[in-house]
């Protein structure tokens, strides 16, 4: 990919610094982007403050057309652009074509959501006064995100900023940066005024500090991890800028000894090893009742082992791509090896990885002690701990025992205990049987360390409006 890929006030710019992508399947060079600094995010920001008063005083109707343009065109491209998004993050090209779809998912779920009235009128104690609430748009908006969704990610922000009437300026991980520039090019090309939306790709701490320095930003969305996220908040308090984020997870992944297993044990491959691993809400602590751990164990290393490695877009299509890089694979093994250590005991089969590539394969260990790293931290990637509870109160007293609280799941028949854990578990996203709880039309977000604010749903538009009460005397 060769094409330009920093769009400033509506122009694709060509600029001298370049930047290349690499596949972490086979190391080849797939694209390059144009490399910014902070001055070129600091124009980025001046346009889209220019463009914002026009931008937010724009009819909702043609809001929500061009959204669902975009939306249209992202599906016409969908092939091309999840062959791009397979090559430059080694995804399954399934799992692309799906997270393409997903994005445009999110463009739709907003350009109705742009026209839903976002208002009340107050019933008053005086009949001479009226009392309302409207919410208008915020201001320009800096949307950062990571690169193990970078197409969907940004759809999930830039779709409801733009539904309420910001601008924005993007800017998404080096890492896999190719696809999300797709995203934004098919927004351009629906018809968005220039200015509106704005690309600028450069180091991260200097493209940040310089948008959040910009006095027309109002709000900073980030996806990405919980150390990354302190920081940005603490630089967005000096300018008291809002900080929308989601952050890591630590999910718990909870069976019960009355679960369906082979449900369970399909669900848990799906929640493990989608993107291999590599997902803030992906299953993280295996906690299972002692009457069916060893069942349910064996079931899923046995699972884990027949699982296969390889080029994400080979044919055919392999059950895991790599890892986003070596440095990625070398986290994940050195938190393996120190719970082996430690007095763990694997429970996969050791096995010869592609040669070529920043491969790792799946593993699943058990005896894990609390303080190993296993045990207690986001692990990306396909790897995980296995624990036994005795009890209900057990079960949540393990799950919530972490920092963090994005997602979480629970795998029962009996719907009262279903309820009951549901309500007791610190996550802002539970799966009840259901691995894959994430949808356009609901909220996204976690609570403790996961971060702050919701994505989707009607909660994610309110993140980027401000609500303003009227009182009125006629």
């Amino acid at each position: 990919m060769t094409e330009e890929t920093t769009l400033i006030n509506g122009q694709w710019r060509r600029l001298t610094t370049r930047k290349d992508v690499e596949n972490p399947a086979t190391g080849q060079i797939v694209g390059t982007v144009c490399w910014g600094d902070g001055a070129l995010a600091t124009e980025a920001a001046h346009a889209a403050a220019s463009a914002f008063r026009d931008w937010s005083r724009t009819p909702a109707r043609r809001r929500a057309d061009i959204l669902l343009r975009a939306s249209e065109i992202l599906l016409e491209r969908v092939d091309h652009i999840a062959a791009i998004l397979a090559a430059e993050a080694g995804k399954r090209l399934p799992e692309a074509a799906g997270e393409v779809s997903f994005s445009a998912e999110y463009l739709r779920w907003f350009a109705e959501e742009a026209r839903r009235p976002l208002g009340n009128m107050l019933p008053g104690e005086d009949p001479a006064r009226r009392h309302l609430t409207t919410r208008a748009a915020a201001g320009v908006v800096v949307s950062l995100t990571s690169w193990n969704f970078p197409c969907s990610l940004q759809a999930r922000k830039l779709a409801p900023a733009l539904a309420a009437g910001c601008t924005v300026v993007a800017r998404v991980s080096e890492r896999a940066p190719l696809a999300a520039t797709e995203l934004v090019r098919a927004l351009h090309d629906a018809g968005l005024p220039a200015g509106v939306v704005n690309l600028v790709h450069g180091p991260s701490q200097e493209v940040t500090d310089a948008l959040l320095a910009h006095p027309a930003v109002r709000v900073v969305t980030f996806t990405g991890s919980t150390e990354i996220g302190r920081k940005i908040m603490a630089t967005a308090a000096r300018r008291v800028i809002r900080p929308l984020l989601e952050l890591g997870g630590d999910a718990p992944f909870i069976v019960f000894d009355d679960a369906d297993l082979d449900a369970a044990v399909n669900a848990a491959i799906l929640a493990k090893t989608r993107n291999t691993g590599q997902s803030c809400v992906a299953a993280n602590r295996f906690l299972v009742q002692e009457g069916v751990f060893e069942d349910f164990v064996s079931r899923l290393a046995r699972r884990l082992d027949e699982l296969t490695l390889g080029d994400g877009a080979a044919e055919p299509v392999p059950d895991l791509g790599p890892m986003i890089n070596y440095q990625s694979v070398d986290a994940v093994q050195r938190k393996v090896d120190q719970a082996l250590a430690l007095g763990a005991k694997e429970r996969t089969t050791p096995r010869a990885v592609p040669e070529k590539g920043a491969f790792l394969r799946p593993m699943l260990l058990t005896d894990v002690p609390d303080e190993a790293a296993l045990a207690r931290d986001e692990v990306f990637g396909p790897v995980a701990a296995a624990f036994p509870f005795c009890d209900e109160s057990d079960a949540v007293r393990r799950a919530n025992q972490t920092e963090m609280g994005l997602a979480a799941y629970v795998f029962s028949k009996d719907a009262g205990r279903c309820w009951r854990v549901a309500e007791e578990l610190e996550a802002g996203i539970v799966g009840i049987n259901d691995p894959v709880p994430s949808v356009a039309f609901a909220p996204m977000g976690g609570v403790k360390q996961s971060g702050l604010g919701r994505e989707g749903a009607s909660l994610g538009i309110e993140e980027f409006t401000e609500p303003k009460y009227i009182a009125w005397r006629p």
